[in-house]
């Protein structure tokens, strides 16, 4: 089965607000909302590549990511490891850099059935 590490960033700002960003209806998981992040390449850390990936997605550059928590997932087809780092400095305004739908939501209402299966532990942290 294949396995897939994944850098995620959960953007914050000052307003305690997330941001977050919907998957494209031809992605795995289509329709949901995520945290931007992306697949870890070979040779990167998990760090650089949640730099590489929110660059790539969001237009930031980050400034300081500090891990959150590290979270396995298990769906039919793969598995999933999800390295969840809060990411609260950052140079630039994030927005949906690859023409995705995007949005501030404030943290206290983030809603487990508006993400994927993978997501619900850190929503169920984030909103405790």
């Amino acid at each position: 089965m294949k396995h897939l590490h994944i850098a995620v960033g959960i953007i914050r700002n000052a307003q305690q607000e997330i941001f977050v960003t919907q998957r494209a209806a031809d992605s795995h998981m289509a329709g949901f909302w995520e945290f931007p992040g992306g697949k870890i390449e070979q040779s990167e850390t998990p760090e650089l590549a949640l730099k590489r990936e929110l660059l790539e997605e969001t237009g930031i550059v980050v400034k300081e990511a500090v891990l959150l928590k590290v979270l396995e997932h298990t769906f039919t087809d793969r598995i999933v490891t999800l390295h969840f780092y809060m990411v609260e400095m950052w140079d630039g305004e994030p927005f949906g850099r690859e023409g995705q739908p995007m949005r501030w939501v404030k943290q206290s209402e983030l809603l487990v059935e508006d993400f994927p299966p993978a997501n619900v532990a850190i929503i169920e942290l984030l909103t405790a």
